[in-house]
């Protein structure tokens, strides 16, 4: 599988990320971000470190898991396995939400985390930031927050890893094998 970027162009990425936040936001009082499972959680996490790098301030994080949220919750089968949803200390309302995932691609997951969001509170505002935007949107919606930009065939797969759940940090682009 063809390594897309390394730990080292992930992290600047995290690092331009980061920034970015810090320079939208006035003051980060109001600022929290919440992670959609799986990886989109090690990422808020390592976003809040690094935003504590650059401005002397963690931001409080949280985790959603979008599970019930979907709208292809019937395909995945008759009893998914849902995940803790964890917001953020101090809760959502009047807050500036970022919400944190690895790949942006239909767009489906983040509607489902605005309307898991919408069920918890009353977010003043809500950023969508990912690290990996490969195109294909079924839905209008459009990450706030780019790490990078690139563009996959609707066959292939971009593959966000994180050491908590893979070992090492890198993305790659996953294409089917061809029969031949």
């Amino acid at each position: 599988m063809p390594v897309v970027m390394d730990a080292e162009h992930v992290g600047r990425a995290l690092q331009r990320i980061a920034h970015e936040i810090v320079e939208r936001h006035r003051t980060l009082d109001d600022v929290a971000l919440v992670g959609i499972r799986t990886r989109g959680v090690p990422m808020a996490r390592r976003l809040a470190s690094a935003v504590r790098a650059i401005a002397g301030r963690e931001l409080p994080a949280g985790a959603l898991d979008i599970t019930l949220y979907r709208d292809d919750l019937m395909a995945i089968g008759p009893r998914p396995v849902v995940g803790e949803t964890r917001l953020p200390p101090g809760g959502i309302d009047g807050r500036t939400v970022v919400i944190v995932d690895d790949v942006c691609y239909t767009g489906r997951t983040a509607r489902a985390a605005m309307d898991e969001l919408a069920d918890f509170g009353r977010p003043a505002r809500i950023l969508l930031c990912v690290l990996v935007d490969r195109g294909g949107r079924e839905l209008p919606v459009h990450p706030d927050i780019v790490g990078r930009s690139m563009e996959a065939a609707p066959d292939e797969r971009v593959d966000v890893l994180v050491p908590e759940l893979d070992g090492r940090l890198a993305v790659e682009l996953v294409t089917p094998a061809r029969g031949g």
